[in-house]
């Protein structure tokens, strides 16, 4: 397994696109943060830009790399090595070398110019967005052969996640303003990955204040110690769950 991990992770570290990322990444952070005279503003920008980029990189790098490394796993399978360890090794190369390219992208001028909280948090924060849409693409790439439909897939996840979510969101909050849906809305952010982080970012930031009563039922959850374990519980089940159900089915499949 060993083995298998160095060799995938020395492969996408050297891949062009990889360092096209991580150098996209490096100019957006610098760039916010130069033009900008406040630092939290520049920290805002940088939201942004994690929260789409981000994700839609890591899902589809991770789709088009499994897709491309068929043979690869194929040769690998005909060896006397366990099927979950191939798995594993691929997923923790590809998750490595995706973090790595974030932290050399955003993580170096956040630590520079941002409160060393908030940009712990959005280190996190972004590298735990990283291995989950690279869990979700290895569980996109099993589900089909035809390498368009995969990728189709992942796109639309991240299209939902990013973007769909919360529109669905903000309707349902809309539709029955006059009852007291905050909580459920509460227990809504949860079922994504990007709006957990998106939130947890903010409320270090303490923008929650200008978001009325429902910014202080976020704060009253998230913004404890026990609500801050929960949702980086959360994201680690966003981790767990793809990448476990993709295993299962990469056992099970006939190459």
């Amino acid at each position: 397994m060993t083995r298998i991990l160095k060799y995938v992770a020395i492969d996408i570290l050297k891949n062009k696109v990889v360092i096209a990322y991580a150098v996209m990444l490096a100019l957006f952070s610098w760039s916010a943060f130069s033009l900008e005279d406040n630092a939290a503003k520049g920290v805002l920008t940088v939201l942004n830009i994690i929260l789409l980029t981000v994700p839609l990189m890591s899902v589809l790098f991770a789709t088009i790399y499994v897709y491309n490394s068929n043979e690869f796993i194929e040769l690998l399978v005909s060896h006397p090595v366990k099927r979950s360890k191939i798995w594993k090794a691929l997923f923790t190369g590809l998750a490595l070398s995706m973090v790595a390219a974030y932290i050399v992208g955003a993580g170096i001028p956040l630590l520079i110019f941002a409160d060393w909280d908030v940009a712990l948090i959005m280190i996190a924060a972004g590298s735990l967005l990283s291995v989950i849409f690279v869990a979700v693409a290895f569980l996109s790439s099993i589900i089909t052969r035809d390498k368009a439909k995969g990728i189709g897939i992942s796109i639309m996840l991240w299209l939902y996640f990013a973007l769909l979510f919360d529109g669905l969101v903000l309707f349902i909050f809309f539709q029955f303003s006059d009852y007291p849906v905050e909580k459920l809305v509460v227990m809504l952010s949860a079922l994504s990955p990007v709006d957990l982080c998106r939130i947890l970012i903010l409320l270090r930031l303490d923008v929650s204040a200008m978001m009325g009563y429902t910014g202080a039922v976020f704060k009253n959850f998230f913004g404890t110690n026990t609500g801050l374990v929960l949702s980086f519980s959360l994201l680690l089940l966003w981790v767990l769950v793809p990448f476990y159900v993709s295993m299962r089915k990469f056992k099970k499949k006939d190459l």
